[in-house]
């Protein structure tokens, strides 16, 4: 039986400055950082890490590498969205650290919405479920 998503990939082109934005500005904790080396891809460097991150308390969490031929799926909206219990505050703070907005919170039908983006513009939803922020 599958209980849950384990952990999703988020394809970036510079492992090092992806993992400084996901702990650095999101706040997000390193779950695993260790070389690939042997076990890298044919033709890919040996110095290709496996990072893992994740929100703090999360079950799901987020490998940030570009397996060989997909770094063409860098950038765009990934399809992520991240769950926030006050979206107001959350732009605020994620704001102050530097990170880019393509759009503001702002209500919609089943509760608020905003988008922001990641160094190599990988574009992620940020919800909170109601009517009003917090």
């Amino acid at each position: 039986m599958i209980t849950k998503a384990e952990f999703v990939g988020i394809f970036v082109t510079d492992q090092q400055r992806a993992l400084e934005f996901y702990r650095d500005r999101l706040g997000f904790e390193v779950q695993m950082d260790t070389p690939m080396g042997d076990m890298a891809p044919e033709g890919q460097s040996r110095d290709v890490r496996w990072i893992r991150v994740a929100p703090p308390g999360a079950q799901t969490s987020f490998i940030l590498y570009t397996p060989p031929g997909m770094e063409d799926r860098v950038g765009g909206f990934s399809n992520i969205t991240f769950d926030s219990d006050d979206i107001q505050k959350t732009f605020a703070e994620l704001s102050e650290e530097g990170v880019e907005f393509t759009e503001e919170p702002k209500r919609q039908g089943w509760g608020w919405w905003a988008q922001f983006k990641d160094p190599d513009g990988n574009e992620f939803g940020l919800a909170q479920a109601g009517s009003r922020p917090s």
